[in-house]
């Protein structure tokens, strides 16, 4: 089993909701911060919203907050990001990895994801 596999992704209307999937491997229980990243081609990677899997403090951008919503399975298998009212800007590959601090700087995420992608046409 891949450490972090994403699903969920698809193609969307503008105003359209998707929710994203990130199941970990138990390999990487001992990383507390889930995080969920996003690249859009010939943009750099950007933090949307990470959470911490053992407290459930969380941390949004200033772009998606009030629209998406970074959550977990009780177990703590897998993280979840729900995306509502999305827009044509949030079309991008979307990655979850885990790393070591709650923050949206993907230097401090050690591992990820292959990435599943979300296309919201307007």
């Amino acid at each position: 089993q891949a450490p972090l596999v994403e699903s969920g992704g698809g193609s969307v209307q503008a105003g359209g909701s998707l929710r994203l999937s990130c199941a970990r491997s138990q390999s990487l229980y001992s990383w507390r911060f889930m995080g969920w990243f996003r690249q859009a081609p010939g943009k750099e990677r950007e933090g949307v919203a990470a959470i911490n899997t053992r407290g459930g403090s969380t941390l949004y951008a200033d772009s998606v907050t009030g629209r998406f919503t970074i959550s977990q399975d009780d177990a703590g298998n897998t993280v979840y990001l729900q995306l509502n009212n999305l827009q044509p800007e949030d079309t991008a590959m979307y990655y979850c990895a885990a790393g070591n601090t709650l923050v949206l700087r993907s230097s401090a995420y050690q591992h990820w994801g292959q990435g599943t992608q979300v296309t919201v046409s307007s």
